[in-house]
């Protein structure tokens, strides 16, 4: 199990400030190498804040509601986050210049296989980036999910006042009831990702592969 601790939450205009500057902040050396990854897009949009695969697990008592977000799919597809209530939906805030991103890409993948059938649902938000970029991304890295196409990086700002993604990569977990149940900083693993979601798909009665805590009765 995730060791549970509580995130502190910024004031509105200090959390809106962090959350641009991680959209337009650079990791040392990261413009020089942006060539051999991304087939397109600004160097300016290029830049990202590297996480440290950190994560935060809240009880549900704890939990602050996600707010209502909404917008289309890199395929044309109108989506928005009240689509998945009664469901465990995986956030997944990716940019196909970002190579942790294309690096955890298996990992995501091979979570949502095992746990779709116990009712988690997996979403991209690609931001900062253009919509050639990103359906090649998906398309090269065998994406198995859908993605939010958010190039002015509408969606995480909403998140400001709650619980942000705070890096490129980040990863939400978001309970049945919509509220964030866990939260990513940076690229994640399977043992991490997993431990953070099928806790939440049991508290829902799902019994997805390897979900320790649900009632086999």
């Amino acid at each position: 199990m995730p060791r549970k601790s509580r995130v502190r939450v910024l004031p509105a205009a200090a959390a809106a400030a962090a959350l641009l500057a991680i959209l337009t902040a650079g990791c040392a050396g990261q413009a020089a190498s942006q060539a051999s990854g991304s087939g397109g897009g600004d160097t300016q949009e290029n830049r990202y804040v590297e996480g440290d695969g950190s994560s935060t697990a809240f009880e549900p008592g704890e939990r602050d509601p996600a707010p209502e977000v909404s917008g289309e799919t890199l395929d044309g597809e109108s989506v928005s986050l009240a689509d998945y209530r009664g469901e465990v939906l995986v956030l997944n805030f990716w940019a196909s210049w970002c190579g942790p991103c294309r690096a955890e890409v298996p990992v995501l993948n091979e979570v949502y296989a095992e746990n779709k059938e116990a009712g988690v649902e997996f979403l991209g938000v690609n931001i900062k980036d253009n919509a050639t970029a990103a359906e090649a991304f998906e398309d090269n890295q065998g994406v198995e999910y859908p993605s939010l196409f958010d190039q002015p990086g509408r969606v995480p700002q909403a998140f400001r006042e709650t619980v942000p993604p705070a890096a490129i990569p980040s990863t939400l977990v978001i309970d049945p009831q919509g509220r964030i149940a866990a939260r990513v900083i940076g690229e994640t693993d399977y043992n991490e990702l997993s431990g953070l979601v099928k806790p939440v798909a049991a508290e829902a009665g799902g019994s997805g592969a390897g979900s320790e805590t649900a009632d086999p009765a």
